[in-house]
């Protein structure tokens, strides 16, 4: 009989709690989302969900955490060009591929609840920043207009970022379907991207 070392123990609860929860927020999102739920749905102890986490809070930025760390080394290891429809190629091929990372992915991206914004925001940083280092290697391939510069380019790659996410932010309660919205939401940000890359550039 093996036995195992209460920290080896402690880690596969801890396991088992985040798979549960990765299932429950990545077909409800957090709103919709119950610590009932994850215990009745995969027989957990509510008393060992409380020994391991505080609360519904903590597991869900648990899950946000590791949702976001995924992606950022799913594109690191497969994105090697300064080209960003195939930046876009690899993270929809991401989100086809895991369907409840994505939703939690885009519910703390569309659909935050308001109480944890800021420690949203710090978990998307890392992901943030490596977007933005990507967007910079693009613009320093191009020729950019007269008065254009790279400073300029990455201050305007924020303003219609942040713009775009509040315009499908605003669109969350219009639309019970989130599955449609993503797909909308990947589509017109390949579309944007295109569009803030080429109304920068020099006309040849």
């Amino acid at each position: 009989m093996i036995i195992l070392k209460k920290e080896e123990k402690t880690k596969l609860t801890k396991e088992k709690i985040i798979n549960a929860a990765v299932t429950e927020f990545g077909t409800k999102g957090y709103e919709k989302a119950s610590i009932n739920n994850i215990c009745n749905e995969n027989k957990i102890a509510k008393g060992l969900i409380y020994h391991n986490f505080k609360n519904k809070d903590e597991i869900y930025l648990t899950c946000v955490k590791m949702v976001f760390v995924k992606i950022k080394s799913f594109i690191e290891e497969k994105y090697t060009k300064t080209n960003l429809n195939d930046y876009m190629d690899i993270r929809i091929k991401f989100f086809k591929s895991n369907p409840m990372y994505s939703y939690i992915f885009f519910d703390a991206l569309l659909n935050p609840p308001n109480h944890l914004l800021k420690e949203i925001e710090k978990i998307k940083k890392e992901f943030d920043d490596m977007n933005k280092e990507i967007y910079k290697k693009c613009v320093l391939g191009l020729k950019l207009r007269d008065g254009v510069s790279i400073n300029e380019a990455l201050e305007y790659y924020d303003i219609i970022g942040n713009t775009f996410n509040i315009y499908f932010q605003r669109k969350i309660p219009l639309n019970s379907d989130i599955k449609e919205l993503i797909d909308e939401h990947e589509l017109k940000l390949t579309k944007i991207i295109d569009l803030m890359l080429y109304g920068i550039a020099d006309k040849e």
